[in-house]
């Protein structure tokens, strides 16, 4: 059996979809689309206009009137790297606000299914295999507990120069976990034919081991 084309790694924040992502694109020669990049970064430019993030049609209108190009890690909103603006918690929070818009929801799919064309690609988010990539080869639901993912994101926001407590993470990670799995439009939920793989107490490497098997379609 060939390689899977297209690959789909969905789960909920701060379960490392995004670090896996890179790690098989990089080991495997996939294209890594982060699909949550594409929410940090229209909600960046929204607040960046002073459109309030509650105004559906205003957000609507910035998403469908800028430019977002995903390359070699890096990401542009019209032609400028925003790559370290878009990482901070506060963006965090306004991609979860613009991703609650179905319309907006289409503007990032129509994105993400125009650069995946005709390229083998790993794609991660929240409803990547459910909904943006439902024909994807091979759908993988990475989760972890909500103490594990906390830990982590603060690790990762230490090392980026940002001051928060545990406490504050985790409270976030729940909240951000409630928004998504009630969404009306494409909540988060583990797709249908998906390996669920529970991070909690794994490294990258140990987690890398059990995604290659699968790839490979090893037993």
């Amino acid at each position: 059996m060939p390689e899977p084309t297209i690959i789909t790694i969905d789960g909920p924040a701060g379960a490392g979809k995004s670090t896996l992502a890179k790690e098989i694109a990089k080991k495997f020669g996939y294209l890594h689309l982060d699909s949550g990049a594409l929410y940090r970064t229209i909600g960046y430019a929204c607040v960046q206009r002073g459109v309030d993030l509650s105004d559906e049609k205003k957000v609507l209108n910035v998403a469908r009137s800028i430019s977002i190009e995903l390359q070699n890690g890096k990401v542009l909103l019209n032609g400028e790297d925003v790559t370290r603006q878009i990482r901070t918690p506060e963006a965090g929070k306004w991609a979860s606000q613009v991703a609650q818009y179905p319309e907006v929801r289409e503007v990032v799919v129509q994105i993400l299914r125009k650069l995946a064309r005709g390229k083998k690609v790993v794609v991660d988010g929240r409803d990547a295999g459910s909904y943006i990539f439902p024909e994807a080869q091979l759908k993988i639901y990475l989760t972890a507990s909500s103490q594990e993912r906390a830990k982590r994101r603060l690790e990762e926001l230490k090392r980026k120069g940002f001051n928060l407590s545990y406490e504050e993470v985790l409270k976030e990670i729940v909240e951000r976990d409630r928004k998504d799995e009630n969404r009306p439009f494409a909540p988060l939920k583990v797709p249908e034919g998906a390996v669920i793989i529970d991070s909690t107490g794994k490294t990258l490497e140990e987690v890398l081991q059990e995604v290659e098997k699968l790839i490979k379609n090893d037993p």
